[in-house]
């Protein structure tokens, strides 16, 4: 008699690219530290020099940081690859399926937009990757912003495209669209898609010195961070109206938690967009101005955050799928809100608190705000060891008795 090792994972679908991009995720908290601990002032971003210097030249809690966070987006950054490679190959095993038709003819149609969520992510990461790691990468990276953009639009594109093959199936007739079954907030995940495109491409306008670069920077972050935005509203509308006449999906819940990530993409955006502005086109923000804009943000962020936690505990979503017998790779959609609200703590600390004088830099209540961000940073890493335990770890269920 033999044991036949299945796991979860090994019933596939698309949501399991949410497992990549939270990895990559987590390694965005991590470069937070790098982002507003180390000294840099001589770029908007803390680059391999910077690191070295402040190691070299900082005190042990500096030194401690730098190697928790070099190691933490080491890590994590293997993890977001692994898991977008292994996803990719999955997927297209499964385009060959009834499985995949069926998805394909159904609401379930939009899952696909996690793979250009996940690859969107996984671009950013890699520059992460070399600020942090490739030395002198500061010499050229003036030529690697257009090939950022390169890639950046690309993936919009690809976003682009499978959107609309959804909405021209489902809107050239009545009837294709299940509004009974659009009972979440699954119909966002296209919106998080093109907001993750429009975050990275917003990236060289924080970043370049060439007015050309962030011009084009500006009009196309702007672009597909503007549609992301009207996508995630409309999409919102009906899915209210449908919950509040079905109620919620109980495996789709962790879908209502989705406008806290889609917040602090929009938010560091706008962050980046700004930077742009005032220094290639001399327009100005205040501090004050930026502090409320982060504050605005973050309310969103709790009040859709308390939402979503109320009507999963209402639901017993937890003892179902993360400590009971059932499974959901939806789960996944669990990390991303936590670590959001990670990393838009940082900036609300560091350009809100800190940048008004409200709290004095290292200060004691420096640290009691930025104790919070770091909570929800290890929570998640906790979620991800345990769902990826749950998903990915090989249990014995069945034994198979060979024919005599």
């Amino acid at each position: 008699m033999t044991q036949t090792a299945t796991r979860p994972a090994d019933t596939y679908s698309p949501t399991y690219f949410l497992a990549s991009v939270g990895s990559g995720g987590l390694t965005i908290t991590f470069f937070m530290y790098l982002m507003f601990w180390v000294p840099h002032p001589d770029q908007p971003v803390p680059i391999f020099e910077n690191i070295a210097a402040a190691f070299g030249q900082g005190q042990l809690p500096m030194q401690i940081a730098i190697i928790v966070a070099m190691i933490g987006i080491a890590v994590f950054a293997f993890l977001n690859v692994k898991s977008l490679i292994w996803n990719l190959g999955q997927l297209s095993k499964f385009k060959q399926t009834d499985a995949y038709k069926a998805l394909k003819s159904s609401n379930g149609e939009t899952q696909l937009l996690a793979m250009p969520l996940a690859l969107a992510m996984t671009i950013n990461v890699g520059f992460i990757l070399g600020l942090v790691f490739v030395p002198n990468l500061w010499l050229v990276v003036e030529y690697l912003f257009p090939l950022a953009l390169i890639g950046f639009v690309l993936v919009g594109l690809l976003a682009l495209k499978m959107i609309g093959q959804f909405l021209g199936r489902v809107l050239s007739s009545g009837g294709i669209f299940d509004v009974t079954a659009n009972n979440s907030f699954a119909q966002l995940l296209p919106a998080f898609a093109l907001s993750m495109v429009a975050v990275g491409l917003s990236s060289p306008a924080a970043m370049s010195l060439s007015p050309t670069v962030v011009g084009t920077s500006l009009v196309l972050s702007t672009f597909f961070g503007t549609i992301a935005a009207i996508y995630a509203a409309l999409a919102a509308i009906t899915a209210i109206n449908s919950m509040l006449h079905y109620g919620t999906a109980k495996e789709a819940g962790p879908t209502l938690l989705i406008i806290v990530p889609l917040m602090t993409v929009l938010g560091i955006m706008f962050l980046r967009q700004d930077h742009g502005l005032h220094v290639i086109f001399e327009s100005h923000t205040a501090h004050a101005d930026t502090f409320m804009f982060l504050t605005k943000f973050l309310t969103v962020q709790i009040l859709f955050g308390l939402l979503g936690l109320t009507v999963l505990r209402a639901q017993g979503y937890a003892s179902t799928f993360l400590t009971g017998p059932k499974n959901s790779a939806g789960a996944y959609a669990l990390v991303c809100p936590g670590v959001a609200l990670s990393v838009m703590m940082h900036f609300w600390i560091n350009k809100g608190l800190v940048a008004n004088g409200l709290v004095a830099k290292f200060s004691t209540g420096y640290w009691a705000f930025t104790a919070i961000a770091i909570a929800f940073q290890f929570a998640m890493i906790a979620l991800v060891w345990h769902l990826n335990r749950r998903h990915f770890g090989r249990t014995q269920t069945a034994a198979a008795i060979p024919a005599e």
